[in-house]
């Protein structure tokens, strides 16, 4: 299946066009390397994702073409889930 895709039907993301941006801006990584939207996600994959301020990285547990929005917490894993603070630069 393709991230972008899955990220949509997971419900990480709101809209496909918006998972496919993150992926061309390589905020999207799977096992540590970025991906394409195209990119195949398989189950056992660590998918990271950062947006603005937030990292948060999933295990994928499951694959689905469509899925009721209860029950999309089933297709992965919360593995990280932290914001990210810019470093503020030091004055000497």
């Amino acid at each position: 299946m393709r991230i972008d895709q899955y990220l949509k039907i997971a419900r990480l993301v709101k809209r496909r066009p918006v998972s496919k941006a993150l992926a061309d801006q390589q905020r999207v990584l799977i096992n540590g390397k970025a991906a394409k939207p195209a990119a195949d996600v398989k189950v056992g994959d660590a998918v990271d994702l950062y947006f603005g301020h937030r990292h948060l990285k999933v295990k994928v547990l499951e694959l689905a073409d469509s899925i009721k929005k209860a029950q999309s917490m089933t297709l992965y894993e919360i593995l990280i889930d932290e914001r990210i603070y810019p470093e503020t630069p030091q004055t000497p």
